[in-house]
């Protein structure tokens, strides 16, 4: 399976942002598509996730209540929406796939796309 992040970009704080995460290949019913982000010198962080196939999702207790995550099914895409920014979330966002199932731990995620980063100014 690939998948391939956008949507980042320069906002203020209070704005929203939108980003995708297109896959391609099988992604399978078991899996759980998820997006971390990382600023330099720490660990990456879990953001959210959801199951391919049922609308079951999680949330790292940072982003409860402003962030959301979704998937167009027609176009196999999943989305971040992302709203009330605040500094502090000025990160470089990945999206990946877990067939393993749920996890909030990076390391459990096997395939990667390449991160968009985001960075909102105060």
């Amino acid at each position: 399976v690939q998948l391939q992040a956008y949507g980042g970009g320069l906002v203020q704080a209070g704005a929203s942002v939108r980003l995708s995460c297109a896959t391609s290949g099988r992604i399978f019913s078991s899996s759980t598509v998820g997006w971390f982000r990382q600023v330099p010198g720490k660990e990456r962080e879990f953001v959210a996730s959801m199951w391919w196939n049922d609308n079951r999702k999680y949330y790292a207790e940072s982003v409860k209540g402003r962030f959301t995550i979704s998937k167009d099914n027609a176009k196999n895409t999943v989305l971040l929406q992302m709203n009330s920014l605040k500094p502090e979330d000025t990160a470089v966002y990945y999206c990946a796939r877990n067939r393993g199932g749920y996890s909030t731990r990076w390391r459990h995620f096997d395939s990667w796309g390449q991160g968009t980063l985001v960075t909102v100014s105060s």
